[in-house]
């Protein structure tokens, strides 16, 4: 069956410690996705106390269940501390779920983390995970090499996608040199480099200027649609996810508070009075939901602190 239509995935034995199955990647579509269920991450710290230390049990997301199919955009929004980091970390085996189940066309997600690893990418915002001193090239063969390229076929893997990043010119130049958006552009590049089925994408356009985040903003969009991957999107600018997203989770405090198409969440609200002529945008939407999910007064935003408005 090598090189068929099937992969091989290895997965636990009950005696023998491991044994292997064949997945069949033609299979219905409806199973071609990442499907989280009831996932919660709990950890556990020490507090200093009157005799010793004791242990606090904190949860930092609880029963999230979500869906990213291939081939669209999902969004995860919330404020800082609202469990989306958490979330993604697990969703991309970094880390295991304290409790609920997590799978990937199919396949365990929990227990066959390396056969998930092979097939996933994250691409964060911001100048982390380059070397600075290295080229582009010399970047992309060292993490080409972290998932077995080599040779010919890496070679041919960083041509093809320093020139769908538009980095071709300057492919042996220090990264240290780049500016902010050419280190973002080879961010996607280094997303690229193993071909995932599934990319997650954290602030992506994170301090970029509007001209270079409106073109990663298009490679995204080619990504889900011409590349048919699932993409996982978190960002703290609404207006990105209402350009992107085909579908949106709304978390706070660690909690799934509301889905749905932008145009549902706007409905949530729709039987409410309007107080203006214009159609509310999806941070308005969103601070609603929030607000309402905490049962506070929509006057007083999330920080105690009374609207000026």
């Amino acid at each position: 069956l090598s090189g068929s239509r099937y992969d091989l995935v290895s997965v636990d034995g009950e005696e023998t410690g491991r044994k292997y199955i064949w997945i069949d990647r033609r299979k219905d579509m409806d199973e071609q996705k990442i499907i989280a269920t009831n996932l919660a991450k709990n950890y556990v710290i020490k507090e200093s106390a009157l005799f010793g230390r004791k242990k606090k049990i904190v949860s930092a997301v609880k029963d999230i269940t979500l869906e990213i199919p291939k081939g669209q955009i999902i969004g995860v929004l919330g404020i800082n501390g609202a469990g989306k980091t958490t979330t993604i970390r697990m969703l991309a085996s970094i880390i295991a779920p304290s409790s609920g189940t997590l799978t990937m066309n199919g396949v365990d997600a929990v227990k066959n983390h390396r056969w998930v690893k092979e097939r996933i990418n994250v691409i964060s915002g911001g100048e982390r995970n380059l070397y600075w001193r290295l080229t582009a090239i010399e970047n992309l063969k060292y993490f080409g090499s972290l998932y077995g390229l080599s040779g010919v076929k890496l070679k041919e893997k960083i041509a093809e996608l320093l020139k769908i990043v538009g980095l071709e010119e300057a492919e042996d130049i220090p990264v240290e040199r780049y500016s902010k958006g050419m280190k973002q552009r080879l961010q996607i590049a280094r997303g690229l480099i193993n071909d995932p089925e599934y990319i997650f994408l954290d602030e992506p356009t994170l301090g970029l200027d509007i001209v270079i985040a409106k073109e990663i903003r298009t490679m995204i969009k080619e990504l889900a649609q011409e590349g048919e991957k699932g993409v996982l999107l978190t960002t703290h600018y609404i207006s990105e996810a209402e350009e992107l997203c085909d579908y949106i989770y709304v978390l706070d405090k660690g909690r799934m508070i509301a889905q749905g198409t932008k145009e549902e969440l706007k409905d949530l609200f729709a039987s409410e009075p309007k107080m203006v002529l214009q159609e509310p945008g999806l941070e308005e939407i969103l601070m609603k939901i929030i607000y309402r999910s905490r049962g506070e007064d929509s006057e007083e935003n999330i920080f105690g602190n009374k609207s000026r408005n």
